[in-house]
């Protein structure tokens, strides 16, 4: 599965990957940042801030330990710093929130083919099951370009859409106003923040950690997480602003992104549509990686098989619906991916010398 040349990944591949795994229906659509920023105010700047340290922190720390094992699946960086107790616990709920991140990922394609294209939920359910499938087949060069070539088209969508909505209706005292009423996903910007990078974190793993086995040099993986940091924390800025801006329209849809784009023109909504698929596609390939990584980390003969039954068990989850597995599945998973960080912090701090052994054999 460590199938990448280390000269082939320099730190602007390793940060579109990185931003591309995270970027996904939640982020693109405005959703997450509205729930997880924009309802705190002005104090979701300061969650914006702190999530993204967090995304450079671990991101970094991932990485290196990936690098330390020569991984090749994230359950070696999981079992390494979380031990066997804890270790299993992390590894079940990271499995779990892969397969089930994926299902979500195809019924969000299956939700915008019916909302944009008024066509029936099976094209898109079919076609991104199809795509996740075809790139996955590839190894890990196939997901890391795939990724990397969709990346830069989602930023400066996002970017667009979001500057547009700025100037269109700059923020009041009246928006932040406004937002005393709106329901966060946690109780306060601190724990939404942590919360945040904490799902997000244990999405990113699956690729991060056999990504770093493939890096030579630490001064990439170092550029990769600070470029891929910096880049997710601007893409949220930038959404923060742009749904504050307009919080009483975005606050009652489902996809504030593309509500902002339907008022620039019928063509760019429809074009922020297929950016939107873009980062459908971009998360569902990452998590199909790491998912049939994980099961095949034993015995890699039937990789190709169990690539192809994960993708149509996710398409056949796909059916229950998209909101209702974001709804259940990602609070949840932030919770419990607190223990990976707690995993994450005591490796690095107490399992320097291991790590540096490790990479020396």
């Amino acid at each position: 599965m460590n199938d990448v040349s280390p000269s082939n990944v320099g730190p602007f591949k390793i940060a579109a990957t990185y931003i591309g795994t995270i970027v996904g229906a939640g982020f693109a659509s405005g959703q997450e940042v509205l729930q997880f920023f924009s309802a705190f105010g002005w104090l979701g700047i300061l969650g914006i801030f702190l999530a993204s340290t967090l995304f450079f922190i671990f991101g970094y720390m991932i990485l290196m330990i990936g690098r330390a094992l020569n991984a090749s699946a994230y359950v070696e960086v999981v079992r390494f710093s979380n031990g066997k107790f804890f270790g299993a616990i992390i590894d079940l709920i990271i499995t779990i929130f892969l397969f089930g991140a994926l299902a979500a990922m195809i019924a969000g394609a299956g939700a915008i083919f019916v909302e944009q294209f008024h066509l029936s939920s099976w094209w898109g359910t079919v076609l991104m099951a199809l795509l996740a499938l075809f790139t996955v087949i590839r190894g890990m060069n196939g997901v890391i370009n795939a990724i990397s070539y969709v990346v830069p088209l989602l930023l400066i969508a996002v970017l667009f859409i979001s500057i547009y909505g700025i100037f269109r209706s700059p923020v009041t005292g009246e928006d932040i106003q406004l937002t005393t009423i709106l329901v966060g996903a946690a109780p306060n910007w601190i724990i939404a923040a942590l919360n945040y990078a904490s799902f997000n974190l244990v999405i990113a793993v699956a690729i991060l950690a056999p990504m770093g086995g493939s890096v030579e040099t630490k001064r990439n993986l170092f550029l990769g997480a600070l470029l891929g940091a910096l880049g997710l924390g601007i893409g949220v800025l930038a959404i923060y602003f742009s749904v504050l801006s307009n919080i009483t329209e975005v606050s009652a849809v489902e996809v504030p992104m593309i509500y902002i784009a339907s008022l620039i023109s019928p063509v760019v909504q429809l074009l922020f549509a297929i950016v939107l698929l873009s980062a459908v596609f971009s998360t569902a390939v990452s998590n199909l990686y790491g998912f049939a990584s994980r099961i095949t980390f034993v015995d890699q003969k039937y990789h190709l098989w169990i690539t192809v039954g994960t993708t149509l068990a996710a398409f056949i989850v796909s059916q229950v619906g998209f909101s209702t597995l974001v709804t259940y599945l990602y609070p949840a998973v932030g919770y419990g991916g607190f223990i990976f960080f707690i995993g994450l912090l005591y490796a690095w701090v107490f399992k320097r010398d291991l790590l540096s052994e490790q990479k020396e054999r």
